[in-house]
């Protein structure tokens, strides 16, 4: 049987009446219409938006590729660490 019948619109259309209030709900209704014209405002935007940026951006290039150096034992030695898990050696302070 569904919503399809008057009895059930008409009850369900009272209830929204006691709950909300016959004050609040213009209100309501009100608030509702401007927030749909704002979103389908927006949607219009972003679809207008979408095949304009596309045209105006130029590619982008990949960035350049740093290639590393190798490093060799007597690099490793001079910057302090060793090959034991790159653990940085600390110098012995002792005066």
């Amino acid at each position: 049987m569904g919503f399809t019948s008057p009895w059930h619109w008409l009850i369900l259309i009272l209830v929204i009446v006691v709950l909300f209030g016959s004050k609040r709900l213009p209100d309501a209704a009100r608030g509702l219409g401007r927030s749909m014209r704002i979103f389908k405002s927006e949607i219009k935007e972003m679809g207008n938006d979408g095949g304009t940026d596309s045209a105006q951006q130029p590619p982008q290039s990949a960035p350049p590729q740093i290639s590393a150096a190798p490093t060799t034992q007597d690099d490793q030695a001079q910057s302090g660490y060793t090959q034991q898990g790159n653990q940085q050696q600390q110098p012995d302070q002792r005066a």
